[in-house]
């Protein structure tokens, strides 16, 4: 395994925009892991809480407000999962990443369905950790980007504040939801397949199974189609495009 310091070398040196540090809630009941990854955080200039349990995980989350979660699916107290609801309760769109044991796609599939934004399995390379939160937390504004906006019709993307609305109304997005968005937004009314909305969205190769592409699919509808003329179509065989409503 890479040393921390060389996990850091080629990495992007994250900060809030007054400067802060980027905050991380590690939530995992081994010592030795939660310790090689505050330290590959701290390296990077990261501030870091570690929790051990659910319950206490929820409490820090609270008292630290974390930018970017890494939760361990199985810990005492009650899971990642639940960990990850309660914690969205109070701050809804703080990405996550999960760690998980079992190399299993439906597992995946899981627990990104619960609102998990990535995941790696165990045992894993830390240095793909970190490039995976560095990912997170750039799409989710906890850093500064540069300044854009998407506009398709009347729905309108901006890149810098993470505003996203439609007829002036705002709409609330996970960092994967905006994600997914934004790349329909930058190919209006071309046709993207479900295999490129993997590569580009979550960067995994789900062996066939295009599973969460439907069902983050289905959360964006939800959000940007519900009571107003649909945007988002679904190109039989092809996959989706994104168009002005008619």
């Amino acid at each position: 395994m890479a040393s921390s310091h060389s996990m850091t070398n080629n990495l992007p040196q994250l900060t809030h925009p007054d400067g802060s540090p980027i905050r991380a809630l590690v939530v995992d009941d081994e010592p030795s892991l939660s310790e090689l990854m505050s330290m590959g955080l701290r390296m990077a200039g990261w501030s870091v809480a570690v929790a051990a349990d659910g319950p206490e995980a929820v409490k820090l989350a609270k008292e630290f407000r974390p930018d970017v979660l890494v939760l361990d699916v199985m810990i005492p107290g009650f899971d990642g999962v639940e960990v990850l609801g309660r914690i969205r309760a109070f701050a809804p769109v703080v990405p996550a990443l999960f760690l998980t044991a079992k190399d299993d796609v439906q597992d995946r599939i899981t627990g990104l369905a619960a609102g998990g934004d990535d995941y790696v399995t165990k045992p894993f390379s830390m240095e793909e950790v970190l490039l995976r939160l560095h990912r997170l937390v750039q799409r989710s504004g906890a850093a500064a980007m540069d300044s854009a906006e998407l506009v398709v019709g009347d729905l309108v993307l901006n890149i810098d504040t993470r505003e996203v609305t439609r007829a002036g109304e705002e709409l609330h997005l996970t960092a994967t939801q905006f994600e997914l968005l934004r790349y329909l937004m930058e190919n209006p009314k071309r046709v993207i397949s479900k295999a490129q909305i993997l590569d580009r969205v979550w960067d995994y190769d789900f062996g066939g199974q295009a599973n969460i592409v439907e069902l983050y699919i289905s959360y964006l509808r939800k959000k940007i189609d519900a009571s107003r003329a649909p945007m988002i179509h679904t190109v039989r065989g092809a996959g989706y495009v994104l168009k002005p409503a008619d």
